[in-house]
This record gives C-alpha cells, sequence and structure tokens, in this order.
C-alpha cells in the first residue's frame, strides 16, 4: 500500500468558495481513481501547522496505481486549477 500525504498553504487572496471547491473535488476522486482506497482531506486544526491550513492522506492499494493517480484526467483537472492557488508539501510512503 501507499499512503499520500498533503498539506497546502492557499497563496494569497484565494476565496472560501475556493477553498471548499478543492476539499471537494479532492474528496470526489474517491471512486473516480482506481486503485484509490481512502480519502481524507480537511482544514488544518493543529496550532503547529506553521502556515499549512489543509491537509489529506490518501491510500492506494499499490504503488502502480499510486503512478497511475499521477496522471489520471480526473486528477490531472483538479491540477490545473488549484496548483495556481497552492504551495504544496507531499509526502508518500509505502506501508
Amino acid at each position: 500500500m501507499i499512503v499520500h500525504t498533503f498539506l497546502f498553504r492557499w497563496k494569497p487572496g484565494v476565496s472560501e468558495a475556493q477553498k471548499q471547491r478543492a476539499i471537494h473535488e479532492i474528496q470526489a476522486l474517491q471512486g473516480q481513481i482506481p486503485g484509490l482506497l481512502e480519502t481524507l482531506v480537511g482544514a488544518n486544526i493543529s496550532p503547529r501547522s506553521q502556515g499549512y491550513e489543509l491537509g489529506g492522506v490518501m491510500k492506494f492499494s499499490s504503488h502502480a496505481a499510486y503512478e497511475a493517480y499521477n496522471d489520471h484526467p480526473v486528477h490531472q483537472r483538479l491540477l490545473s486549477w488549484l496548483i495556481p492557488l497552492i504551495n504544496p508539501v507531499e509526502v508518500d510512503f509505502e506501508a
């Protein structure tokens, strides 16, 4: 299993509607991406967040499923509008 984790710092000017759209569209990847077993995403509540406001975890059945996710058209559509709005950090590992 591959665990994909991510944190976002929003760039200045990002609206609450855009933040909510990101959460909704990330959650909606579940069921559209083969091998995506679980998706958890939400606003960060930690006082030690260092400015990261959104976090998430995704679990993939295999390394191949994770690799396919990266290039999947649904994921690419999400990234096309989301990447300009964020400063992301990702950590991925085998579990």
